[in-house]
């Protein structure tokens, strides 16, 4: 399978794509240029809004604005206005870590990892953040909190720590989001994982940082059952969309590259998208 460029953005760290089934748009980030955008794909046109932050995630919420992270915690953005109004900071007391990927889960709670910009290893974590505003270190030692995903029956969380290039499950706990019984379900041979979502068939698919592409992966069995190939190395998430939910969307980046691999990947930090048989569901709604 291959990717078709819907926006060539020039994205210097293009990331978490997220499908706004309400708007028919893609919500999406640029990291390194502090900037969130909104992608229509309808009339192929894109907005940015520059919030003057790294800028990690973006989700939707039942409030019909988005919260975001950056490196300085935790704010709620207004489409309407471009506000940005600041929540709350888990790590104000870590001036060198920033938030990195989010989802929320079936129940409607904010999950959101940290990382450090220096990439070291072992200084994010996982927050928990529920519909009051409750923010609960669950997952310590992490080096780049990534992609988030359940299962369909939200018995299941699956996770991602980029360096240790795999996908871990837990049992997940829908009525208290509590996790217990970690264990890896899935190996990275190429690439390191990044960002994922899962399909309406339990599959998940996974963005490979160098990998050149997005893998299709059973968490049953852990087997590889299908990849998209995009013309870019630095592959970085991707999302479910489209009216029938049967388009994958993708991130990719072009920060690593210098001017000879521009010239070799002149579409690194485009926005692609794979047209698939099988769909995937919108994503959960944050409650608060």
């Amino acid at each position: 399978m291959t990717a078709e460029c819907i926006h060539p953005a020039q994205a210097v760290l293009g990331e978490g794509p997220v499908w706004d089934a309400a708007r028919q748009l893609l919500w999406w980030v640029d990291i390194e240029k502090c900037e969130l955008h909104c992608f229509d794909p309808a009339t192929r046109s894109d907005r940015a809004w520059p919030i003057g932050e790294r800028i990690g995630f973006a989700v939707l919420t039942a409030r019909d604005d988005l919260v975001i992270g950056t490196g300085r915690g935790l704010a709620r953005f207004a489409p309407e206005t471009g506000a940005v109004t600041a929540v709350a900071n888990p790590e104000r007391d870590v001036p060198g870590n920033r938030f990195n990927d989010a989802k929320c889960d079936p129940a409607g709670r904010l999950w959101a990892g940290t990382m450090a910009l220096s990439e070291a290893s072992g200084l994010g974590s996982l927050y928990r953040i529920d519909a009051t505003w409750r923010i609960t270190r669950i997952v310590e030692d992490v080096s780049i909190s990534n992609g988030l995903a359940w299962s369909l029956d939200g018995r299941t969380m699956f996770y991602v720590d980029s360096p240790a290039r795999r996908v871990d499950a837990f049992d997940f706990d829908l009525e208290s989001g509590e996790l217990a019984n970690r264990r890896t379900v899935v190996e990275i041979r190429t690439g390191f994982p990044d960002g994922m979502c899962i399909d309406l068939a339990g599959n998940l698919w996974v963005a490979l940082w160098g990998g050149w592409g997005v893998a299709c992966f059973d968490p049953r069995t852990g087997a590889q059952l299908a990849k998209i190939e995009v013309p870019v190395e630095a592959v970085t998430s991707c999302c479910f969309g489209g009216v029938k939910g049967d388009e994958l969307f993708i991130t990719t980046a072009s920060r690593d590259l210098d001017a000879q691999g521009r010239a070799r990947q002149p579409l690194a930090g485009s926005v692609f998208v794979a047209r698939l048989e099988v769909r995937g569901a919108p994503p959960h709604l944050f409650a608060g």
